[in-house]
């Protein structure tokens, strides 16, 4: 299937390289080996997973006769920034460069001079409805919503190997890419961790809580997280804060990448509804340049929007989610006349089902599917 970031991708390699990051397994190796319509014996393509490329890159040395050069998981490399920028600055009117990893490799600057204005960075998400279908089915929300949006799961839609796939992804990533890039020891904990953060979907993330059920120090359970987060495994949206309203401003809610491993099935399409939208700002953020930020909204009172997105600091418009959707909800009718939120969705679940305008609340009753079409999410 050809992935949503294929042509801009291949738009930019022509003037800069191109970093792309995001989870392990959600398909960046396969979308880089797709622009050369290779696979991963193709000269290419050099893995530093691979003791062969290792070396030859090592030397200094490159492929011959190779228009494009993939580098995979070179992040790993101490010095791998300072390696990278000595072939571009060589090779770069002859070669395109293509950076992979599943790691934030705008986090993981280690050693040397900055490639800052040498490269456009990307990242690249699990499917969504829209990436699948243009106009999309039921089907396909039933399946995203039971087996996740990563490539290998959702194409072979088998419980038995979703779950052993499961337990084979966590591994690597624990086992491999974090005892790769930080240091820490305490494996045993950091499973602990990955398996509690599933039932912290959807609520806001108190990392005191996290501290005395992993028995840490504070500040080791807040880092804890946010290599979790840098290794593409869950991420955290900030409250919109309005002092007018009293909103909260430091609470920050949990989400995962893979929103199947959340048991709870209203948590599950939250989820699900945060990862679309996070692509959205993501997308537009990678693409166009546009400072986008999806964010919650909440005051001391507890009412709360689920999502708010931003663009350049500005409110695009909110969405909050609910199972059933006849009835606009309290909230949205409360933010819409306090807020300068210009438009509000409330999203369900139910393909053929309410499918309303509030123009008072500036406010719109719609199911997910059409929700997506709409935004092309």
């Amino acid at each position: 299937m050809r992935r949503y970031l294929t042509e801009p991708i291949r738009q930019d390699l022509a003037e800069k390289m191109v970093f792309l990051g995001g989870p392990r397994q959600v398909g960046k190796t396969t979308l880089a080996l797709n622009l050369i319509g290779a696979d991963e014996s193709n000269p290419a393509y050099l893995s530093w997973d691979v003791p062969e490329s290792q070396r030859l890159l090592l030397k200094g040395g490159l492929p011959a006769e190779q228009p494009l050069i993939i580098l995979d998981e070179i992040h790993k490399y101490k010095r791998w920034r300072n390696l990278v920028k000595g072939f571009y600055d060589r090779y770069k009117s002859r070669k395109e460069f293509l950076i992979t990893g599943s790691a934030r490799l705008d986090h993981y600057r280690r050693g040397g001079d900055s490639l800052q204005g040498r490269y456009h960075y990307y990242r690249l998400h699990p499917f969504s409805l829209y990436e699948l279908n243009k106009k999309p089915q039921e089907s396909d929300l039933e399946t995203l919503l039971k087996f996740g949006g990563f490539p290998e799961p959702f194409l072979k839609h088998n419980t038995r190997h979703w779950k052993r796939w499961q337990r084979e992804r966590q591994s690597r990533v624990i086992q491999e890419d974090l005892l790769n890039l930080e240091h820490v020891r305490e494996i045993s904990q950091l499973q602990l961790l990955a398996q509690m953060l599933p039932d912290r979907v959807g609520s806001v993330l108190s990392i005191a809580n996290l501290k005395q059920d992993l028995s840490v120090a504070f500040e080791t359970a807040d880092k804890w997280v946010g290599i979790f987060e840098n290794l593409y495994y869950c991420f955290r949206i900030m409250p919109y804060g309005l002092p007018h309203l009293r909103a909260v401003k430091k609470e920050r809610k949990l989400y995962l990448w893979d929103w199947s491993l959340c048991q709870n099935e209203a948590a599950r399409f939250e989820n699900l509804v945060a990862s679309h939208l996070l692509k959205y700002c993501h997308f537009r953020e990678d693409t166009e340049g546009d400072d986008m930020s999806l964010r919650f909204l909440r005051d001391s009172n507890g009412r709360e929007i689920d999502f708010v997105v931003l663009k350049n600091g500005k409110p695009e418009f909110a969405v909050e989610c609910k199972s059933g959707g006849r009835t606009l909800g309290k909230n949205i009718v409360y933010f819409s006349r306090r807020t300068p939120i210009p438009r509000f969705y409330q999203v369900h679940l139910q393909g053929d089902g309410e499918d309303s305008e509030w123009a008072d609340s500036k406010a719109r009753i719609i199911p997910f599917l059409r929700f997506c079409e709409a935004l092309q999410l």
